[in-house]
């Protein structure tokens, strides 16, 4: 059987109800299973982890996605995150049996039909991207849902299904097909959340703007000079955790192959180092892979024979993953759940 991963993120940290709705839509849905559901108010967003064979999944996601329109509203929306829209970003990603193409065909028939129900414009983004323009969501995000009514008068911003009018109440959807993505936070014992934000422009691989002796922007011709990033396949920014009084360095692993957890662990706590802030452990928003987490387990290991078990809770430990919250790993490693 295929197993497809759908991972959309809600623009609602905090409201239970509107948790219980999306439950709710899900109930009876052949193929389609949800892993988790995971709020967090300070970022006022949700991520939501469904997993199902082909049919199931489009199912899910549609349902799910329905039940988000229904209760919330971006015109009350703040949050520590960029978002564009009520339903932000919906991903598909093959987990197993499946290919890449498989997802770009579910992402497109979802945004053919979601776009029509809802009104709602929706672009396409990562390898179902039409435009190389639109293959980085940040770029997508550009501006966010306070920004959308006057992009939509661009016609470089046409998007790729639905109108291309401002809907106030949802704003915009972005969907796609992707390569498993590791939504992975690093704490720093530090409540000024620049220090953050360097970290993050510094380790991600779009890198900072260059800036000259005096601290002003290096341009030529107009375009701002940028200075690479010091990882491949990572995103990252800084926010602060008013619950915790911390701040983070939030990135997106787009491929942990090329930079797994552990090294984005290392290089934040040596930039953290730099600057004289702790680091106080990390945090995996929704699921990861077993691979990833073994993967750490060895770096820890110092060459010494562990079994997989053994591996996984070294990595746990070393990340301090359950430093904010528990880390169930039952509960956390896609692998354990399907």
């Amino acid at each position: 059987m295929k197993i497809i991963e759908c991972v959309p993120n809600f623009s609602e940290g905090k409201k239970e109800e509107t948790f219980n709705l999306m439950k709710d839509s899900l109930n009876g849905i052949k193929g389609c299973k949800l892993l988790s559901l995971e709020p967090d108010a300070d970022y006022n967003r949700v991520v939501v982890t469904l997993a199902g064979n082909e049919t199931g999944i489009f199912d899910g996601a549609i349902a799910v996605s329905k039940a988000a329109a229904a209760d919330i509203d971006m015109r009350t929306h703040k949050g520590e995150h960029p978002r564009i829209g009520a339903i932000d970003v919906v991903p598909f990603v093959p987990v197993k049996n499946s290919t890449m193409e498989d997802c770009i065909k579910i992402s497109e028939a979802y945004a053919d039909s979601i776009s029509e129900s809802l009104e709602v414009p929706v672009y396409l983004y990562e390898n179902a991207a039409r435009k190389s323009s639109r293959k980085n969501l940040s770029e997508i995000r550009k501006g966010e849902y306070e920004g959308l009514e006057e992009k939509l008068k661009n016609p470089d911003w046409k998007p790729d299904f639905g109108p291309s009018t401002f809907n106030p109440k949802l704003g915009a959807i972005v969907t796609g097909a992707r390569f498993f993505l590791i939504a992975y936070n690093v704490n720093l014992k530090c409540d000024e959340v620049k220090f953050a934000k360097e970290i993050g422009e510094i380790l991600r691989e779009s890198g900072r703007p260059k800036r000259d002796e005096a601290g002003k922007v290096v341009k030529i011709n107009g375009e701002t000079v940028r200075e690479p990033g010091k990882l491949k396949c990572v995103k990252g920014m800084g926010v602060s955790l008013e619950k915790y009084k911390i701040t983070q360095v939030s990135m997106n692993l787009t491929n942990y192959h090329v930079t797994p957890i552990h090294i984005a662990f290392e290089e934040v706590k040596k930039e953290a180092s730099r600057l004289g802030i702790e680091v106080i452990g990390s945090e995996i928003v929704g699921l990861a892979p077993l691979e990833a987490l073994i993967l750490a387990g060895k770096f820890y290991a110092d060459n010494k024979k562990y079994d997989e078990k053994s591996l996984v809770d070294l990595a746990i430990d070393k990340l301090g993953l359950s430093e904010l919250n528990p880390f169930h790993k039952n509960e956390k490693i896609i692998d354990y759940m399907i």
